[in-house]
């Protein structure tokens, strides 16, 4: 079970990787890897930031309909990330490993843009990929 304190600790230890001293997000060259999802609770109130789920920067639409098609209870989307390479992450439903692994990867595809996306099959999660 991954919490906060396991983004920070794992997102600092990337290279150029910083924090927003306003806030709970991660960088690479001023490009977000991974932040905190602000939820709308009603839609005529500020959006509340939840502490137990985390946006991470994805490769396209694909993969992150691919990651919320194999473990439901640990991604998932909203309207708002519609069209945006972002994967919403249930943090109690995944492990440090896979935490550990969803932000390398969101980093290195920054860090390296002209690297080519990685194997769909290999850099997703372990838990993630079907038996």
């Amino acid at each position: 079970m991954a919490n906060e304190q396991d983004v920070e600790r794992i997102a600092l230890s990337l290279p150029e990787t910083t924090k927003d001293p306003d806030g709970f997000s991660f960088s690479v060259r001023k490009k977000g890897i991974a932040w905190s999802y602000m939820e709308r609770v009603a839609s005529d109130r500020p959006r509340v930031r939840r502490s137990d789920v985390l946006a991470v920067r994805v490769v396209d639409e694909d993969e992150k309909e691919i990651m919320i098609a194999v473990n439901p209870d640990a991604f998932f989307t909203t309207d708002h990330y519609n069209g945006y390479p972002a994967v919403l992450v249930n943090l109690p439903a995944i492990d440090i490993d896979e935490l550990e692994d969803l932000l390398t990867t969101a980093d290195d595809r920054l860090a390296n843009p002209r690297a080519p996306p990685p194997d769909r099959g290999i850099r997703c999660p372990q838990r993630m990929n079907p038996s």
